[in-house]
C-alpha cells in the first residue's frame, strides 16, 4: 500500500480559480457571448469589496459556466483549456509547489481534487506531476460537442468519497497521508487523513481547524508562516 497526500487545486496551488481563467478565456475568445459576466459580476463585486463571500462568486461562475456549456466544441474547450494553463500554469503557491515536490522525493502518490472542469484541470495538474486528478466531467455526444449534463455529480460533490474510492482503487494507506485544503469544502476529505493541513484558510475551514488542532499555513507575498493553535 502507497502513501499518498490529496490537494485541493483551486486556492491551495493555483493562485486563483481555474474556472475563473478559463471563463474571461472563453468569453475573450468568442466561444461564450460578454453578457455571460453578468451572470457573476454582482457576486464578485460584493467579493472584492468584502460584502460577499467567494464561495457565492465562485457557485455564480459554476452556474454561468453550467448554464452555457450546452453545445460546445469539446476540442474547442480543451484548446482554450490548454492556452490557459500554458499562460497561467505556474501562479501558483510556493509553499504547495514545494510541498509537492518534497513529497515526489518521498514516492507519494499525489491526488488532485477540484471543482473546476476536469478539461482544464488535467494539464495543470499533469505539470506538476499529480498520479490522478478528479474534477468536474461533463457530458459529451457523438459530435464532440458537450450535453449541459454533469456526470458523477454525487461523487464529485463529496470529497470523503472521492478519497475513499480512490484509497480502494489506488491500493493507498491512510497512514502518514496529507491531505491540503483551503475552505470548509475540504473538511470532510481533511477529517480522513492522518496529516491535515489547512493552507490559506477560510474563516469557516480556520474556526474548524482551530477547535481540531490541524496545522494552519498561511502564504502572504513572500512570507510563509506557521499559525500555532
Amino acid at each position: 500500500m502507497q502513501k499518498f497526500a490529496i490537494f485541493d487545486i483551486d486556492g491551495t496551488i493555483f493562485r486563483s480559480s481555474l474556472l475563473i481563467e478559463l471563463m474571461e478565456a472563453l468569453i475573450h475568445e468568442g466561444v461564450l457571448p460578454a453578457k455571460t459576466i453578468k451572470a457573476y459580476a454582482d457576486t464578485r463585486s460584493k467579493w472584492l469589496n468584502r460584502e460577499g463571500s467567494y464561495e457565492d462568486y465562485i457557485n455564480a461562475v459554476v452556474c454561468a459556466f453550467e448554464l452555457h456549456i450546452k453545445g460546445i466544441s469539446v476540442k474547442r474547450l480543451k484548446t482554450i483549456s490548454n492556452q490557459v494553463v500554458a499562460r497561467s500554469g505556474k501562479r501558483i503557491y510556493r509553499y504547495t509547489r514545494d510541498l509537492i515536490k518534497t513529497l515526489h522525493a518521498k514516492n507519494y502518490f499525489l491526488l488532485a481534487i477540484s471543482n473546476s472542469p476536469l478539461d482544464i484541470v488535467t494539464p495543470f495538474c499533469k505539470n506538476l506531476g499529480f498520479n490522478k486528478v478528479y474534477a468536474r466531467r461533463y457530458e459529451t455526444n457523438d459530435k464532440g460537442k458537450f450535453t449541459g449534463k454533469i456526470q458523477y455529480l454525487d461523487l464529485i460533490s463529496d470529497k470523503a468519497k472521492i478519497l475513499k474510492r480512490a484509497i480502494v482503487k489506488e491500493n493507498l494507506t491512510l497512514k502518514n497521508s496529507i491531505g491540503i485544503g483551503d475552505s470548509e469544502a475540504d473538511i470532510p476529505f481533511l477529517k480522513l487523513v492522518a496529516n491535515p493541513i489547512c493552507f490559506n484558510p477560510n474563516q469557516k475551514l480556520y474556526t474548524i481547524a482551530k477547535r481540531r488542532g490541524w496545522k494552519i499555513i498561511v502564504e502572504r507575498k513572500d512570507v510563509i508562516y506557521r499559525k500555532i493553535n
